[in-house]
Protein backbone atom coordinates (compact mmCIF):
# COMPACT_ATOMS: atom_id res chain seq x y z
CA UNK A 1 0.00 0.00 0.00
CA UNK A 2 1.39 3.58 -1.20
CA UNK A 3 1.05 6.10 1.73
CA UNK A 4 1.68 9.62 1.48
CA UNK A 5 2.25 10.97 5.28
CA UNK A 6 2.07 15.09 5.96
CA UNK A 7 3.30 16.02 9.39
CA UNK A 8 3.03 19.42 10.64
CA UNK A 9 6.90 20.96 11.35
CA UNK A 10 5.89 23.36 14.57
CA UNK A 11 7.12 21.96 17.65
CA UNK A 12 8.77 18.44 17.87
CA UNK A 13 5.71 16.97 18.61
CA UNK A 14 3.92 15.84 15.74
CA UNK A 15 7.26 14.40 14.32
CA UNK A 16 8.45 12.20 17.36
CA UNK A 17 5.05 10.72 17.43
CA UNK A 18 4.99 10.63 13.63
CA UNK A 19 7.83 8.55 13.39
CA UNK A 20 6.38 5.87 15.46
CA UNK A 21 3.43 5.24 13.41
CA UNK A 22 6.16 5.71 10.17
CA UNK A 23 8.90 3.32 11.37
CA UNK A 24 5.28 0.79 12.09
CA UNK A 25 4.27 1.18 8.59
CA UNK A 26 7.48 0.31 6.79
CA UNK A 27 8.16 -2.45 9.13
CA UNK A 28 4.45 -3.67 8.05
CA UNK A 29 5.70 -3.56 4.36
CA UNK A 30 4.07 -0.64 3.36
CA UNK A 31 5.22 2.20 1.27
CA UNK A 32 5.39 5.54 2.74
CA UNK A 33 6.72 8.71 1.40
CA UNK A 34 6.69 11.76 4.25
CA UNK A 35 6.22 15.58 3.72
CA UNK A 36 7.15 17.96 6.60
CA UNK A 37 7.49 21.34 7.40
CA UNK A 38 10.59 22.95 9.66
CA UNK A 39 11.45 21.25 12.42
CA UNK A 40 9.73 18.36 12.06
CA UNK A 41 11.36 18.22 8.50
CA UNK A 42 14.93 18.33 9.64
CA UNK A 43 13.75 15.56 12.37
CA UNK A 44 12.75 13.12 10.01
CA UNK A 45 15.20 13.53 7.30
CA UNK A 46 17.60 12.01 9.41
CA UNK A 47 15.60 9.31 10.58
CA UNK A 48 13.43 7.85 7.90
CA UNK A 49 14.31 7.21 3.96
CA UNK A 50 12.20 9.31 2.01
CA UNK A 51 11.46 12.85 3.60
CA UNK A 52 10.56 15.87 1.09
CA UNK A 53 10.28 19.46 2.50
CA UNK A 54 6.98 21.58 1.98
CA UNK A 55 5.85 24.84 3.10
CA UNK A 56 4.70 24.92 6.77
CA UNK A 57 2.71 27.52 9.02
CA UNK A 58 4.66 28.92 11.88
CA UNK A 59 4.03 30.72 15.35
CA UNK A 60 5.28 34.30 16.15
CA UNK A 61 6.36 34.10 19.67
CA UNK A 62 7.34 36.64 22.36
CA UNK A 63 8.17 35.95 26.14
CA UNK A 64 6.08 32.78 26.04
CA UNK A 65 2.96 34.08 24.44
CA UNK A 66 1.37 33.53 20.84
CA UNK A 67 0.94 36.87 19.15
CA UNK A 68 -1.97 36.00 16.54
CA UNK A 69 -2.07 38.79 14.30
CA UNK A 70 1.74 39.00 14.30
CA UNK A 71 1.54 35.19 13.48
CA UNK A 72 -0.72 35.97 10.64
CA UNK A 73 1.73 38.37 9.23
CA UNK A 74 4.44 35.83 8.90
CA UNK A 75 3.10 33.21 7.25
CA UNK A 76 1.31 35.50 4.80
CA UNK A 77 4.62 36.64 3.67
CA UNK A 78 6.11 33.10 4.19
CA UNK A 79 3.80 31.90 1.96
CA UNK A 80 3.97 34.31 -0.70
CA UNK A 81 7.84 33.54 -0.67
CA UNK A 82 7.88 29.82 -0.43
CA UNK A 83 4.42 28.03 -1.04
CA UNK A 84 4.25 27.80 -4.69
CA UNK A 85 7.74 26.94 -5.74
CA UNK A 86 7.16 23.84 -2.62
CA UNK A 87 4.10 22.80 -3.22
CA UNK A 88 4.64 22.22 -7.23
CA UNK A 89 8.03 20.59 -6.77
CA UNK A 90 6.00 17.65 -4.38
CA UNK A 91 2.84 17.59 -5.75
CA UNK A 92 4.23 17.18 -9.34
CA UNK A 93 6.24 14.17 -7.38
CA UNK A 94 3.06 12.48 -5.78
CA UNK A 95 0.91 12.52 -8.02
CA UNK A 96 2.81 10.77 -10.49
CA UNK A 97 3.14 8.30 -8.05
CA UNK A 98 -0.25 7.90 -6.66
CA UNK A 99 -0.57 7.08 -2.86
CA UNK A 100 -3.53 4.69 -2.21
CA UNK A 101 -4.28 6.73 0.96
CA UNK A 102 -3.07 10.27 3.10
CA UNK A 103 -2.21 10.25 6.53
CA UNK A 104 -1.83 13.54 7.74
CA UNK A 105 -0.33 14.43 11.42
CA UNK A 106 -1.93 18.23 11.23
CA UNK A 107 -0.19 19.16 8.17
CA UNK A 108 -2.73 21.16 5.98
CA UNK A 109 -1.11 20.06 2.38
CA UNK A 110 -0.82 16.81 2.41
CA UNK A 111 -5.01 17.09 3.43
CA UNK A 112 -5.40 19.40 0.51
CA UNK A 113 -4.13 17.32 -1.60
CA UNK A 114 -6.49 14.31 -0.67
CA UNK A 115 -9.15 15.60 -0.97
CA UNK A 116 -8.36 17.30 -4.19
CA UNK A 117 -7.43 14.24 -6.07
CA UNK A 118 -10.40 11.93 -3.99
CA UNK A 119 -7.55 10.34 -1.98
CA UNK A 120 -8.48 8.86 1.31
CA UNK A 121 -7.67 10.76 4.20
CA UNK A 122 -6.76 9.73 7.79
CA UNK A 123 -6.25 12.39 10.50
CA UNK A 124 -4.12 11.30 13.32
CA UNK A 125 -3.10 14.01 15.91
CA UNK A 126 -4.45 15.23 18.84
CA UNK A 127 -5.27 18.60 17.70
CA UNK A 128 -8.87 17.24 16.58
CA UNK A 129 -9.75 16.78 20.20
CA UNK A 130 -10.79 20.65 19.75
CA UNK A 131 -13.59 19.91 17.44
CA UNK A 132 -14.40 16.37 17.16
CA UNK A 133 -15.32 15.96 21.07
CA UNK A 134 -16.97 17.91 23.58
CA UNK A 135 -15.67 20.27 26.50
CA UNK A 136 -17.76 21.59 29.03
CA UNK A 137 -17.51 24.92 31.15
CA UNK A 138 -15.02 23.99 33.36
CA UNK A 139 -12.41 23.34 30.57
CA UNK A 140 -13.23 26.42 28.43
CA UNK A 141 -13.92 28.55 31.45
CA UNK A 142 -13.11 31.87 30.66
CA UNK A 143 -11.34 31.71 27.31
CA UNK A 144 -14.60 30.73 24.66
CA UNK A 145 -12.72 33.46 22.66
CA UNK A 146 -9.79 31.34 22.43
CA UNK A 147 -11.42 27.78 21.70
CA UNK A 148 -13.35 29.42 19.24
CA UNK A 149 -10.63 30.82 17.94
CA UNK A 150 -8.52 27.58 17.65
CA UNK A 151 -11.71 25.37 16.72
CA UNK A 152 -12.09 27.74 13.51
CA UNK A 153 -7.92 27.10 13.03
CA UNK A 154 -8.30 23.39 13.21
CA UNK A 155 -11.17 23.06 10.96
CA UNK A 156 -8.93 25.72 8.48
CA UNK A 157 -6.08 23.81 8.92
CA UNK A 158 -7.44 19.90 8.00
CA UNK A 159 -10.32 19.45 5.64
CA UNK A 160 -12.85 16.70 6.87
CA UNK A 161 -10.78 13.80 6.49
CA UNK A 162 -13.04 10.67 6.65
CA UNK A 163 -11.06 8.75 10.04
CA UNK A 164 -10.00 10.78 12.80
CA UNK A 165 -7.50 8.89 15.36
CA UNK A 166 -7.19 11.86 18.27
CA UNK A 167 -4.30 10.72 21.10
CA UNK A 168 -5.18 11.48 24.44
CA UNK A 169 -4.52 10.94 27.91
CA UNK A 170 -8.49 11.78 28.83
CA UNK A 171 -11.31 10.99 27.45
CA UNK A 172 -14.41 13.99 27.28
CA UNK A 173 -17.71 12.70 24.91
CA UNK A 174 -17.11 12.05 20.99
CA UNK A 175 -19.13 14.31 19.39
CA UNK A 176 -18.90 13.00 15.78
CA UNK A 177 -18.99 9.76 14.12
CA UNK A 178 -15.50 7.68 12.89
CA UNK A 179 -13.72 9.62 15.02
CA UNK A 180 -11.46 7.03 17.45
CA UNK A 181 -9.55 7.97 20.90
CA UNK A 182 -6.48 6.56 21.76
CA UNK A 183 -3.47 6.60 23.98
CA UNK A 184 -0.65 8.61 23.49
CA UNK A 185 1.59 7.50 20.86
CA UNK A 186 5.25 8.03 23.33
CA UNK A 187 8.55 7.38 22.09
CA UNK A 188 10.43 3.53 21.82
CA UNK A 189 12.95 5.06 24.31
CA UNK A 190 9.96 6.34 26.71
CA UNK A 191 8.20 2.99 26.51
CA UNK A 192 11.38 0.71 27.45
CA UNK A 193 12.56 3.43 30.27
CA UNK A 194 12.21 1.87 33.79
CA UNK A 195 11.46 4.93 36.12
CA UNK A 196 12.15 5.70 39.30
CA UNK A 197 11.74 8.33 41.87
CA UNK A 198 14.78 10.99 42.52
CA UNK A 199 14.59 14.06 44.58
CA UNK A 200 14.96 16.45 41.67
CA UNK A 201 12.22 18.61 39.56
CA UNK A 202 12.52 18.22 35.81
CA UNK A 203 11.89 21.65 34.30
CA UNK A 204 11.19 22.71 31.04
CA UNK A 205 10.61 26.43 30.19
CA UNK A 206 11.32 28.79 27.43
CA UNK A 207 12.47 31.54 30.24
CA UNK A 208 10.18 31.72 32.65
CA UNK A 209 12.53 33.69 35.83
CA UNK A 210 9.75 33.45 37.81
CA UNK A 211 9.80 30.28 38.17
CA UNK A 212 13.57 30.43 38.43
CA UNK A 213 13.00 32.31 41.38
CA UNK A 214 10.48 30.56 42.99
CA UNK A 215 12.79 27.54 42.65
CA UNK A 216 15.75 29.17 43.90
CA UNK A 217 13.68 30.34 47.00
CA UNK A 218 12.88 26.86 47.78
CA UNK A 219 15.79 25.44 47.56
CA UNK A 220 14.47 22.26 45.64
CA UNK A 221 16.78 20.27 43.19
CA UNK A 222 15.78 21.13 39.54
CA UNK A 223 17.10 20.32 36.43
CA UNK A 224 15.89 23.09 33.84
CA UNK A 225 16.14 22.35 30.37
CA UNK A 226 15.01 25.15 27.38
CA UNK A 227 15.98 27.98 28.94
CA UNK A 228 16.56 30.99 26.59
CA UNK A 229 19.52 33.59 27.21
CA UNK A 230 20.91 30.66 30.41
CA UNK A 231 24.29 28.50 29.42
CA UNK A 232 24.26 25.78 28.27
CA UNK A 233 24.49 24.41 31.61
CA UNK A 234 25.81 25.44 34.75
CA UNK A 235 24.87 25.49 38.88
CA UNK A 236 22.97 28.15 40.69
CA UNK A 237 22.35 26.81 44.04
CA UNK A 238 19.93 23.56 44.09
CA UNK A 239 19.34 24.55 40.01
CA UNK A 240 20.96 22.85 37.89
CA UNK A 241 20.91 23.85 34.12
CA UNK A 242 21.30 20.93 31.28
CA UNK A 243 22.09 21.37 27.48
CA UNK A 244 20.03 20.07 24.83
CA UNK A 245 20.43 16.35 24.99
CA UNK A 246 18.24 13.65 23.87
CA UNK A 247 19.49 11.07 26.38
CA UNK A 248 20.03 13.02 29.40
CA UNK A 249 16.35 14.70 29.15
CA UNK A 250 15.04 11.15 28.96
CA UNK A 251 17.33 10.16 32.46
CA UNK A 252 16.23 13.14 33.73
CA UNK A 253 12.54 12.73 33.58
CA UNK A 254 12.49 9.14 34.52
CA UNK A 255 14.19 9.67 37.66
CA UNK A 256 12.36 12.80 38.28
CA UNK A 257 10.08 13.54 41.52
CA UNK A 258 7.72 15.64 39.11
CA UNK A 259 7.31 17.92 36.01
CA UNK A 260 7.29 21.16 35.27
CA UNK A 261 6.45 22.18 31.81
CA UNK A 262 4.43 23.86 29.48
CA UNK A 263 1.02 22.73 28.09
CA UNK A 264 2.69 20.27 25.10
CA UNK A 265 0.99 17.38 24.56
CA UNK A 266 4.13 15.39 24.19
CA UNK A 267 5.72 16.00 27.11
CA UNK A 268 2.51 15.90 29.22
CA UNK A 269 2.02 12.24 27.75
CA UNK A 270 5.43 11.08 28.76
CA UNK A 271 5.40 12.39 31.95
CA UNK A 272 1.83 10.62 32.81
CA UNK A 273 3.17 7.33 30.68
CA UNK A 274 6.13 7.35 33.38
CA UNK A 275 3.57 8.49 36.19
CA UNK A 276 5.37 11.59 36.76
CA UNK A 277 3.27 14.28 38.57
CA UNK A 278 3.24 17.87 36.55
CA UNK A 279 2.61 21.37 37.35
CA UNK A 280 1.74 22.57 33.67
CA UNK A 281 1.62 26.03 32.34
CA UNK A 282 -0.26 26.97 29.09
CA UNK A 283 1.29 29.05 26.68
CA UNK A 284 -0.48 32.08 27.07
CA UNK A 285 -2.98 32.43 23.26
CA UNK A 286 -2.32 29.23 23.24
CA UNK A 287 -5.88 26.92 24.33
CA UNK A 288 -5.20 23.49 23.40
CA UNK A 289 -1.71 23.81 25.13
CA UNK A 290 -4.97 24.83 28.54
CA UNK A 291 -6.99 22.10 27.26
CA UNK A 292 -4.51 19.45 28.29
CA UNK A 293 -3.16 21.49 31.00
CA UNK A 294 -6.85 21.50 32.31
CA UNK A 295 -7.84 17.73 31.82
CA UNK A 296 -4.52 16.86 33.26
CA UNK A 297 -5.78 18.94 36.43
CA UNK A 298 -9.16 17.43 36.02
CA UNK A 299 -7.73 13.23 35.73
CA UNK A 300 -5.68 14.62 39.40
CA UNK A 301 -2.38 14.11 37.43
CA UNK A 302 -0.96 17.07 38.54
CA UNK A 303 -1.78 21.27 38.58
CA UNK A 304 -2.67 23.37 35.85
CA UNK A 305 -1.36 27.01 36.67
CA UNK A 306 -1.41 30.74 35.07
CA UNK A 307 2.26 30.77 36.29
CA UNK A 308 4.58 29.12 38.58
CA UNK A 309 5.58 31.44 41.24
CA UNK A 310 6.61 30.56 44.84
CA UNK A 311 2.76 29.72 45.73
CA UNK A 312 1.81 27.74 43.03
CA UNK A 313 5.19 25.71 43.43
CA UNK A 314 4.46 25.53 46.91
CA UNK A 315 0.35 24.16 46.49
CA UNK A 316 2.22 21.42 43.70
CA UNK A 317 4.56 20.45 45.99
CA UNK A 318 2.40 19.88 48.86
CA UNK A 319 -0.01 17.90 46.87
CA UNK A 320 2.79 15.45 45.33
CA UNK A 321 1.37 12.75 47.33
CA UNK A 322 -2.17 13.00 45.91
CA UNK A 323 -1.15 13.30 42.81
CA UNK A 324 1.41 9.82 42.84
CA UNK A 325 -2.00 8.23 43.54
CA UNK A 326 -3.86 9.08 40.73
CA UNK A 327 -1.21 8.23 38.21
CA UNK A 328 -0.64 4.74 39.72
CA UNK A 329 -3.95 3.79 38.49
CA UNK A 330 -3.40 5.02 34.72
CA UNK A 331 -2.21 2.00 32.61
CA UNK A 332 -1.20 2.02 28.63
CA UNK A 333 0.46 -0.82 26.83
CA UNK A 334 2.91 0.63 25.47
CA UNK A 335 1.92 1.94 21.83
CA UNK A 336 0.27 -1.21 20.95
CA UNK A 337 -3.39 0.17 21.13
CA UNK A 338 -2.87 3.38 18.50
CA UNK A 339 -0.68 1.81 16.39
CA UNK A 340 -3.09 -1.06 15.65
CA UNK A 341 -5.95 1.32 15.95
CA UNK A 342 -3.89 3.65 12.98
CA UNK A 343 -2.73 1.05 10.34
CA UNK A 344 -6.41 -0.41 10.45
CA UNK A 345 -7.61 2.82 9.72
CA UNK A 346 -5.80 3.29 6.69
CA UNK A 347 -5.93 -0.33 5.44
CA UNK A 348 -9.39 -0.22 5.89
CA UNK A 349 -9.43 3.33 4.37
CA UNK A 350 -7.51 1.95 1.45
CA UNK A 351 -9.76 -0.99 1.02
CA UNK A 352 -12.94 1.26 1.17
CA UNK A 353 -11.46 3.44 -2.02
CA UNK A 354 -10.60 0.27 -4.44
CA UNK A 355 -14.13 -0.82 -3.36
CA UNK A 356 -15.50 2.52 -4.61
CA UNK A 357 -13.73 2.69 -7.39
CA UNK A 358 -14.30 -1.14 -8.72
CA UNK A 359 -17.93 -0.06 -8.62
CA UNK A 360 -17.96 3.60 -10.21
CA UNK A 361 -15.98 1.20 -13.55
CA UNK A 362 -19.04 -1.32 -13.36
CA UNK A 363 -21.66 1.24 -13.39
CA UNK A 364 -19.84 2.61 -15.96
CA UNK A 365 -19.65 0.35 -17.94
CA UNK A 366 -23.32 -0.95 -17.63
CA UNK A 367 -24.30 2.47 -18.65
CA UNK A 368 -22.22 2.24 -21.56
Amino acid sequence: MRILYGVNGEGLGHATRSQVVIDLLLQRGHDVRVVASGSAFRHLSERLPRVDEIFGPSFAMHEGEIHRWATLRLNVVAAQRELSETVRHWVSVVHDWRPDVVVTDFEPLSALYARSMLVPLVSVDNINMLVRCHHDDAIVGGELADFVLARAITRAMIPTAGDYVVTTFFRPHVLWGRTTLVPPIVRPEVVDAAPSRGEHLLVYSSGDHGLIDALRAAGVPARVYGMRGAAGSGEDGAISYRPRSDAGFLDDLRTARAVITGGGFSLLSEAIFLRKPVLSVPLHGQFEQLMNARYLQREGYGMCAPAAGAAELAEFLVRLPEYDEALAGYRQAGNHVALETIEARVTQAAADSRRTRRQARRTARRAA
